[in-house]
């Protein structure tokens, strides 16, 4: 697929265009059962012209063996045609969401802002699953078409009245069928961000369930969901009632054609333009034009569901990145420099800051001064409204670069299955010395070959199973075989107690050893290690300097650290605990 998508009309197209071959061969085979089906009327009349007023068993003999092909043919074509309709619909439907999931994943981001990870999730499923089903819906439209133009040419042949009723009372039909189709469009749109949005709640309170169990939340989480849940209910509904009424007044509209075909018909047979045959494959004929009839409808509803998903999906493939990625990969080992211009963002007030290849530089300060906030601009996870951020790699230019920034916070997530995949998101080929490696240099490896299955073992949704110290551990080890050139701590030892604390500094120490590192402290014994101290205060940096030399200069940084000399006692009582 293509990696742009402007408008819900390009998602459709590349959908179809993806999987032409099946569609194509899929629309051949159900055109052949419409023609099939179409014929089995005409053969009937043929049947009762040829043979039955004429009683001649050779005759009926050989057309009904001629209609016995037809049926096998026809069943046929209608098994492999819709074979080959649902993998189209099948594989289109994966590939968008590959596509869904690659710019999720994308290192310059932005499609998750504004955006629940739930929603995010319905969009890669239901909406996914909607537009790869227009490919059934082509394969059926062009079917039904067929089937339609089939009959009508038989009918002229037949009489030009009979012909001319269905050539000119279809295009009518299709017509008013797309008008009842607008407000299914809409109304399907709706009902899939309602859906969306219930289950980004759901999701969203599943991953907070024993924060809520914890403080007696059950109820209000309840009656949130109950809301979410009734509003995605109502807009269900609307589709469905705009569904029904559509299916509804189409269905009224066919056999309005229907009947005008039988009527014509038979008045044509009473005055003896036409033998008792061809009444016969008329009427049958007029019956047989409900089926693609019917069909066009559901195409209809379908092509308007199918809109209306292809429109949200093209709003998050179209979003903005966050940072601008280059298209190089660089050569291993990667060393970067760090330099932020001019940086404003949030509370950040034109921060000017330069940290060396190699630099491992600590920022401190009372909260709410910034120091998130630009560790986030730093990782890409937001951009800057003015100034620039940018790494050199190697002694190069950046903008041709793809810099991967390691970002790792006291939020850390553990993914579900073994705990080995867990260390490998930033490289698949990793083998397990290598993970073993980086798991020693942060002093993990003894407790993780004491699990039951090692590195193979399955620690619970969310680690619930470890410890927070462990958690962490395990989200400094992924620097190791990442290798990033630059990593962001953003108080990444801030959830363990202080024995498990120091154990991180260490960890986190030997993780960024050789990298340029940039550390939010939340313990200043980290920061007093690190080669700068960076001191923010209001969005700006307001100190700059070694350890000794800020104390030295009884600032803002020296004020911090005889705080926290005075409480560092109690701080070291308190115990490791496991993440709630």
């Amino acid at each position: 697929m293509s990696p742009s998508y402007p408008s819900g009309r390009d998602v459709l197209r590349e959908s179809v265009a993806g999987q032409r071959r099946d569609v194509v061969l899929g629309s051949l085979l159900g055109s052949g059962h419409q023609l099939g089906e179409a014929l089995v009327p005409v053969l009937i009349g043929v049947v009762i012209d040829r043979a039955v007023t004429r009683s001649d068993t050779g005759a009926l003999v050989l057309w009904l063996g001629v209609l016995a092909v037809v049926y096998v043919g026809l069943a046929l074509s209608w098994r492999f045609g819709a074979w080959s309709g649902d993998r189209s619909a099948v594989r289109a439907e994966h590939a968008l969401r590959v596509a869904l999931v690659r710019r999720v994943l994308h290192p310059g981001g932005g499609a998750e802002e504004g955006r629940l990870p739930g929603a995010l999730a319905n969009i890669a499923t239901e909406d996914a699953k909607r537009v790869g089903a227009v490919n059934m819906s082509v394969m059926y439209g062009i079917s039904a078409l067929v089937g339609i133009l089939t009959t009508a040419v038989v009918l002229l042949r037949t009489s030009v009245t009979l012909g001319l009723v269905v050539l000119l009372g279809t295009p009518v039909l299709l017509w008013l069928g797309h008008l009842l189709s607008r407000p299914l469009e809409t109304r399907g749109a709706a009902e899939q961000e309602r859906a969306a949005h219930a289950s980004a709640v759901a999701a969203d309170l599943v991953a907070g369930l024993r924060v809520l169990k914890g403080i007696g939340g059950e109820s209000t989480a309840i009656a949130r969901y109950r809301t979410t849940s009734g509003d995605s209910l109502r807009a269900t509904l609307k589709a469905a009632r705009a569904q029904a009424f559509q299916s509804g007044m189409v269905l009224a509209l066919t056999g309005c054609l229907i009947a005008v075909v039988a009527l014509v018909g038979g008045r044509l047979a009473a005055q003896g333009s036409i033998s008792p045959g061809q009444l016969v494959s008329a009427v049958g004929l007029a019956l047989f034009l409900l089926g693609p009839l019917q069909m066009l409808a559901w195409v209809n509803a379908g092509l308007a569901q199918g809109r209306a998903s292809a429109t949200r999906i093209a709003e998050v493939l179209a979003t903005p990145h966050t940072v601008t990625a280059g298209d190089r990969i660089l050569a291993r080992p990667v060393r970067g420099a760090l330099r932020l211009t001019g940086v404003s963002h949030g509370g950040l007030r034109e921060v000017d800051l330069t940290l060396r290849a190699g630099e491992r530089v600590a920022l401190v300060g009372a909260s709410g001064a910034g120091k998130t906030t630009l560790a986030k601009l730093v990782a890409g996870v937001h951009r800057p409204t003015a100034g620039s951020v940018r790494v050199t790699t190697n002694g190069t230019r950046e903008s041709g670069d793809r810099v991967p920034v390691a970002l790792v916070t006291q939020e850390t997530h553990v993914f579900a299955g073994p705990l080995a995949d867990d260390l490998r998101p930033a490289r698949a080929d990793a083998t397990d010395d290598e993970l073993r490696t980086a798991l020693t240099s942060v002093a993990a490896l003894d407790w993780v070959e004491a699990l039951p299955e090692g590195l193979a073992t399955v620690v619970g949704e969310g680690g619930h199973r470890l410890t927070s110290a462990q958690v962490q551990q395990l989200a400094l080890a992924r620097l190791v075989p990442a290798d990033p050139p630059v990593a962001v701590l953003d108080e990444a030892t801030a959830e363990a107690g202080s024995t498990g604390a120091r154990l991180l500094e260490q960890a986190a120490d030997r993780a960024v050893d050789g990298r340029t590192a940039l550390v939010v402290a939340h313990r200043l014994t980290q920061a007093a290690t690190a080669d700068r101290i960076v001191v923010m205060d209001g969005g700006r940096i307001v100190e700059s300097g070694t350890h000794d030399e800020l104390c030295a200069a009884a600032g803002i940084h020296a004020s911090l650290w005889e705080a926290w000399s005075g409480t560092r006692t109690t701080a070291d009582e308190t115990p490791t605990h496991h993440r709630p």
